[in-house]
């Protein structure tokens, strides 16, 4: 082993000056390094606040965007509801989409039930409530052509109601006309009439006299033509005598009484015969009244009556009668 003996290098001191400087040095970045560090973290602190207004403000934003939406969806509910029931297509279309309607209502009260959902997720629900919406305009469209038909229908209805009326009412003036002249038609005829006076004897023998002291019935016959409209049966003709005096003549007790004619209405008539019609063939009548009082001189009129219709009439006038009356 070998020693040195030379002397070793001891350092050099520093002078009081030199140590104060170094001192400044080093306070200096100290206090950068703190001032540094301090506006970090109110850098840091700045940023944060941003960022839970930032997030405050989103989540506002989000709150609201649901309110508006729960309340869009809340009507479209309601608009569905309305419709119900109104029209039976409408309900058969309602029917038709419910599997489509309530899926895309499930979903939008999933969405609008959590309580953060994404800004994704609330763009969903808009676009569901949206295309439920327009839905629901595709059915108010197809009420409103329907109401439009079924104005059309009504009017329509009412076109070929009035229609119908009209042809009805023709039909029933024709029918009334077609009864009218079937009914005038049907009336029977009297022709070749002949009104004489007779002085009937206690043997039965009959002598035509025109002296109203003779004179104890009055004889009427006359034929009735042939009418291919009347129907056969029973005619009831009546037989109407008025005296010189102008009053009917009529006696209860001897089958006198009414009947309605269609021009002056009720009308008293003296004698009533029922006779039976056939069809197309010509019919002589005979009608015998013998009062139970005188005859009385001047001119008697004798009107017949079928149907309520004067069908004929005559006259025959009786004098006062001599002693060869």
């Amino acid at each position: 082993m070998t020693y040195s003996n030379a002397p070793s290098a001891s350092p050099t001191p520093q002078s009081p000056k030199n140590r104060k400087d170094n001192r400044a040095i080093i306070y200096g970045a100290l206090i950068i390094a703190l001032l540094g560090t301090w506006g970090y973290i109110i850098y840091d602190k700045s940023k944060t606040g941003e960022q839970i207004a930032s997030t405050n403000a989103q989540l506002v934003q989000a709150d609201s965007s649901k309110s508006a939406l729960q309340e869009q969806f809340n009507e479209a509910n309601a608009r569905l509801d309305e419709m119900t029931g109104k029209n039976a297509k409408l309900d058969s279309l309602l029917k038709r989409d419910d599997a489509d309607i309530a899926s895309m209502k499930n979903r939008v009260k999933s969405i609008l039930s959590k309580q953060h959902a994404t800004a994704a997720e609330l763009a969903e629900a808009h676009n569901l409530i949206a295309k439920l919406n327009g839905q629901i305009d595709g059915y108010i469209a197809e009420i409103e052509k329907l109401k439009g038909e079924n104005l059309q229908l009504t009017q329509d209805k009412a076109t070929v109601t009035a229609q119908r009326d009209q042809v009805q009412h023709s039909y029933d003036s024709v029918n009334v006309v077609s009864n009218n002249l079937k009914d005038v038609g049907s009336t029977l005829h009297a022709s070749n009439i002949a009104i004489m006076a007779v002085d009937e004897k206690s043997n039965g023998k009959e002598k035509e006299t025109t002296s109203a002291k003779r004179a104890n019935a009055l004889k009427v016959s006359f034929q009735l033509d042939e009418n291919r409209i009347a129907e056969t049966g029973s005619k009831d003709l009546y037989i109407c005598i008025t005296d010189p005096a102008g009053q009917p003549v009529s006696v209860q007790a001897l089958g006198s009484g009414t009947f309605t004619t269609r021009d002056t209405g009720d009308k008293v008539f003296t004698v009533k015969k029922s006779v039976d019609y056939v069809q197309g063939q010509v019919l002589p009548v005979e009608v015998t009244w013998k009062q139970n009082g005188k005859f009385t001189k001047g001119q008697y009129k004798i009107e017949i009556y079928n149907n309520g219709f004067k069908i004929g009439s005559g006259n025959v006038s009786l004098r006062k009668g001599g002693i060869f009356g």
